[in-house]
């Protein structure tokens, strides 16, 4: 039987864990499974999984507050960027953050432990961010700017791009200071970063012409910018890019808001009058997705739940996000992909269980339908910022959902499988990553009491991940706690082999099952 490098099967003490988890589970149909004779659905880029580094992140300045933390002091006097947030935000639902230590070791271990991937560097902040003309950058932003990306820090952004095999996504400065006295956008802002990241041997794989253009008013937009000012802006994007930067991937519009709650008091224009006002020119379709904003700054008191969090109706406000805006990639971009440029529990930070066990159901279930409806790049908000971070920002180890995506990238390979849709379980099927023939499913189980069972007809190896509550930031593979080494290492990620027969999913168990001898020609 072929394994892929890094992966053991251990019997004896994860075999008795495992037990432990599901004892006493109640029982439910069986479903029978050949994944030989899965059919092919299609493909996704091989950075399906990808992750967002909030440009004022490299930048410095003032991001979601996280639950509890102390980051609620204010900064130094002559911090970097620190007066930098959205336009009209509370400042109590913000914390200062010194620029991220991109070249932190433990950063680049965990992250390139999830490559390939796109890192996209964007944001609302970016679309006020000033990039300096000189190694000597300004200790202030200029007029019409809040924040000042150095160059330093921008070759920082590069260098890590390059250690952890990510390329590149960002988007342009739109505010008042990159415009001229008629209030159009120049793109001279836009050339000086292209320019400069060439320079050093860095590029620049896709942009949007600016953050969320839907909320285009917190974003910095001039007072009044509406749906026919972004037309005249994007045709010139288009027009630079086509003759300046002909190989980077224009994405657009980068819509959010649609199908969710948005801030009460936004100024809100919407995605159809934006694609119509700009016309062609993007080569793939771009969108947001937050089920809901946060606790933090939805001022709806129940929103959402924690009781909610592993919920159908919840769930599924992935596909009602993306059925929204497929509906317009047909209408003004038909036949191009589409690539979801940001997303998490909530909008806003995250809820305060966006770090816990109980968010990671979402992560995998919404990876698992965007990849069956053909979604091409999903980019998780963020990386290691605020309470939604893969990793904690304060420490840089990861959270639950870290070690759900590094089991994703090891085990699911970029052919996509019709598993079919099942009452009980969320059942996802790709062939498996680096393995000829072999098929890995990933089966989901949202019920806390009622166990699920898959029939399989060949031998499997498996991956479960638990929690001994929902609400826990540590999490378990096979029973076994997971946990960076003392040098940083990520810990083997052994499998249970299950013979031929029934495979137990236990209750709010997500669970990854190779099969090597499956022999399936998708896979081939």
């Amino acid at each position: 039987m072929t394994r892929s490098s890094g992966f053991k099967v251990g019997m004896g003490i994860a075999i008795v864990a495992l037990a432990g988890i599901q004892q006493a589970a109640a029982q439910v149909p069986t479903l029978s499974v050949d994944p030989s004779r899965l059919p092919r659905l299609g493909t996704i880029d091989a950075r399906f999984q990808s992750y967002n580094v909030e440009m004022v992140e490299v930048t410095g300045g003032r991001f979601w507050k996280p639950y509890g933390s102390s980051a609620s002091a204010p900064p130094a006097r002559g911090a970097d960027n620190a007066g930098n947030m959205p336009a009209g935000g509370n400042p109590s639902l913000f914390a200062y953050r010194k620029p991220i230590a991109l070249s932190s070791r433990r950063l680049r271990i965990l992250a390139a432990a999830l490559a390939p991937a796109y890192m996209r560097v964007s944001g609302t902040w970016a679309n006020s961010t000033y990039f300096a003309e000189s190694d000597d950058a300004p200790s202030t932003p200029p007029g019409g700017f809040s924040a000042v990306l150095s160059r330093e820090r921008w070759k920082g952004v590069i260098d890590f791009a390059r250690a952890v095999n990510a390329e590149i996504v960002t988007s342009m400065a739109t505010s008042p200071g990159a415009r001229d006295a008629a209030g159009l956008w120049q793109s001279d802002q836009a050339r000086r970063l292209f320019a400069y990241t060439r320079s050093i041997g860095g590029r620049i794989a896709a942009a949007e012409f600016m953050n969320e253009p839907t909320l285009a008013a917190m974003g910095g937009a001039p007072k009044g910018y509406d749906a026919a000012a972004y037309g005249r802006d994007f045709k010139a994007f288009v027009a630079f890019i086509k003759a300046s930067e002909p190989d980077v991937i224009v994405l657009g519009p980068g819509s959010t808001g649609e199908t969710t709650t948005t801030p009460s008091n936004a100024e809100f224009i919407s995605a159809g009058d934006l694609l119509a006002a700009s016309g062609p020119g993007i080569d793939a379709f771009s969108y947001h997705h937050y089920g809901a904003l946060s606790q933090r700054c939805s001022g709806i008191p129940g929103q959402t739940t924690p009781e909610a969090a592993r919920s159908e109706a919840w769930l599924a406000s992935t596909d009602k996000t993306l059925a929204y805006y497929r509906s317009l990639r047909d209408e003004f971009a038909p036949g191009k992909p589409i690539w979801l440029t940001e997303t998490a529990e909530a909008a806003c930070g995250g809820n305060p269980w966006a770090s816990t066990f109980l968010d990671t159901f979402r992560y995998l279930d919404q990876l698992g339908r965007l990849a069956r409806a053909g979604v091409q790049m999903v980019a998780h908000n963020t990386l290691a910022a605020s309470d939604y971070g893969l990793l904690d920002e304060r420490t840089l180890r990861p959270r639950p959902s870290y070690w759900a995506a590094l089991l994703w990238r090891r085990l699911m390979g970029t052919i996509v499988l019709d598993a079919g849709v099942h009452h009980g379980m969320h059942l996802y099927a790709h062939c498996r990553r680096g393995v000829r023939g072999a098929v890995t499913l990933l089966a989901i189980n949202t019920d806390r009491t009622n166990a699920a069972s898959l029939r399989l007809p060949a031998t499997s190896e498996r991956y479960t991940l638990s929690a001994d509550d929902l609400q826990s930031t540590e999490v378990k593979l096979n029973g076994t706690a997971l946990e960076l080494g003392s040098n940083d290492d990520l810990p083997q990620l052994s499998a249970v082999t299950s013979p031929p027969g029934p495979v137990e999913i236990g209750p709010a168990t997500m669970t990854f099952l190779t099969v090597a001898d499956a022999k399936n020609p998708a896979c081939d």
